[in-house]
């Protein structure tokens, strides 16, 4: 463990406790069948896929850690949604803001590991979620999650949660912000492989490369196609070239009629990210398998009660 996060240590214990509750919840969304995902770990309310963050979904309960990957320059898989440093969330090692204009400056694929780890994404007021606690957060690792929560379920006799990871690509970034399809699915397969079992893990990715490289190389990894589009799901899946286990789309593109054909395919929906509490109710209603949200505590309050 880097020497930033043991410093973080104290701070992220500070902000979990074990308790049956957490035990409770979980049990009661598996019996219903209901796959929820804590988005970015629960942006909503923690910094997003922080340490911090990741715990705190935990605690609340949710089945799945939803998260995104990237490299760095020494080739370590990161846990961000954007390959630089967001303006809105970070501030640089000063302590200041990052400008919009040199946001892209800030490339993790061109940036060690050691120098990337003296930017916060944690303390900055983000203007799109209020209600964000404010906590010293750096971007972790991916084995630094897994070693945090893996810990957090032993230490608190949980229920393994399971982790959907995804794979920031795309076409026209290739050696730009990350490396090619393949050479970024194996390395994200390797980190993995040996640390959670299989059972436990989603390679999602907006980018079908990815989802093909798997889909012909590692065929025992359960993937979820995730889409922004509004093509129709069947010329997606046609581009893709295969079914899926998991099909998930922003909710607004979806209608109990689509909900029916896409089981009727034998894939599993689950829509991101549903954070109003009146379309969290909608989706469950059309029967969708899970959802994505930044805030697991309004999810857990709309389908348990």
């Amino acid at each position: 463990m880097n020497r930033f996060l043991s410093a973080l240590l104290p701070i992220i214990l500070l902000t979990m406790a074990c308790t049956t509750h957490t035990k409770t919840i979980f049990d009661q969304l598996v019996k219903r069948n209901v796959d929820l995902q804590g988005h970015r770990g629960a942006r909503g309310l923690m910094p997003e896929n922080s340490i911090p963050g990741f715990l705190h979904a935990l605690d609340l309960g949710v089945t799945t850690l939803e998260m995104d990957v990237g490299i760095t320059h020494d080739k370590k898989v990161i846990v961000s949604h954007d390959p630089f440093f967001s303006p809105e969330i970070c501030l640089d090692p000063e302590g200041k803001t990052i400008a919009e204009e040199r946001a892209y400056m800030y490339n993790l694929y061109l940036m060690d590991y050691d120098s990337i780890i003296h930017y916060d994404c944690g303390l900055k007021i983000h203007p799109r979620f209020p209600d964000q606690k404010k906590i010293a957060a750096i971007k972790p690792l991916l084995s630094d999650v897994f070693r945090a929560v893996e810990g957090r379920i032993s230490e608190c006799e949980l229920r393994p949660v399971n982790y959907n990871i995804e794979i920031k690509s795309l076409a026209d970034a290739d050696y730009i912000y990350h490396p090619t399809p393949a050479v970024f699915s194996d390395m994200v397969y390797r980190e993995i492989e040996g640390k959670i079992d299989w059972g436990r893990i989603t390679i999602q990715s907006f980018d079908f490369r990815i989802l093909q490289y798997f889909h012909e190389k590692y065929p025992e990894v359960r993937l979820a196609l995730l889409i922004e589009n509004d093509i129709p799901w069947q010329d997606n899946l046609d581009s893709l070239g295969f079914i899926p286990p998991i099909y998930s789309p922003d909710f607004s593109l979806l209608t109990k009629e689509i909900v029916e054909a896409l089981h009727f395919q034998d894939m599993k929906v689950i829509p991101w990210t549903v954070n109003n509490p009146a379309e969290m109710k909608r989706m469950m209603e059309w029967g969708v398998d899970g959802l994505i949200t930044d805030y697991p505590d309004r999810a857990i309050r709309q389908i348990l009660h």
